[in-house]
């Protein structure tokens, strides 16, 4: 069920579904969906916790969504499956049992979110997040901790990883001037990485105030034990003090 076993059909997803529109100059393609859990659950150890959103966003011709809430699974899915790519939709096992209020417009037969296109889960003024998936619900607990201290987080929930919505991200660093990042996956190569690059090569560079913080997985095969889960995933309490060194760091 879960995206580690996708492995045994990576060859197909990666070598024939991303790549047939390209290699039949568009005369061909491929509208599937490939859905399932991603990332840490609870204690299912190492072969079951690993996030692939850095995998597949690294491979042309796939759309990559990671959804937070039931807005976001309800309004995606139904874009995945109307697009004709191939898209990988990672859900997070432990978000099925989480209950979220939603509008009359989000449960109309039509409503149908963007591919591509991020969501400002929190406006602030001082510091950015960027997160997505399950993690975004521990960004908006740590925003509210900081948000009893003064500081306000403007927290990104980016909804699809590939393609990514920069400008949405690059806009909130020039207002906040500072950026932390946060996911459940391994830190090199990550997402995170991603959005530091864009951070060096975009006009947002001119405006940050502080280098940018990731919070990632630990680098080291997910523990069974819970306690030992725990600490090898970002939590609140991590993000909070990343927020707080960036909102120390030396003016670049």
């Amino acid at each position: 069920m879960t995206f580690n076993f996708a492995m045994q059909a990576i060859d197909h997803i990666i070598n024939s579904a991303a790549k047939i529109r390209y290699m039949s100059a568009g005369e061909l393609s491929c509208p599937i969906v490939f859905r399932g859990p991603n990332g840490a659950a609870s204690a299912v150890a190492a072969q079951h916790s690993q996030c692939y959103a850095a995998w597949y966003s690294h491979c042309p011709g796939l759309k990559v969504i990671a959804p937070y809430d039931a807005e976001d699974a309800r309004g995606l899915l139904k874009a995945a499956i109307r697009d004709p790519n191939p898209v990988v939709f990672l859900e997070n096992e432990l978000m099925y049992n989480e209950v979220f209020e939603v509008s009359d417009k989000v449960m109309d037969k039509d409503f149908v979110l963007p591919i591509g296109k991020a969501k400002i889960q929190r406006e602030g003024k001082h510091v950015t997040v960027v997160s997505f998936s399950r993690p975004v619900m521990k960004c908006l607990k740590a925003a509210e901790i900081l948000a009893k201290e003064g500081i306000e987080v403007e927290v990104i929930n980016l909804r699809t990883i590939r393609p990514m919505d920069f400008k949405t991200i690059v806009e909130s660093v020039k207002k906040t001037s500072r950026l932390v990042t946060v996911e459940e996956g391994f830190p090199q190569c990550g997402i995170g990485a991603e959005i530091c690059a864009l951070m060096m090569e975009s006009t947002a560079f001119d405006y940050l105030d502080a280098p940018v913080e990731r919070v990632t997985g630990l680098d080291v095969p997910m523990p069974y034990a819970p306690n030992l889960e725990a600490m090898a995933l970002p939590q609140p309490d991590n993000i909070v003090s990343a927020i707080k060194r960036v909102m120390k760091g030396a003016k670049l």
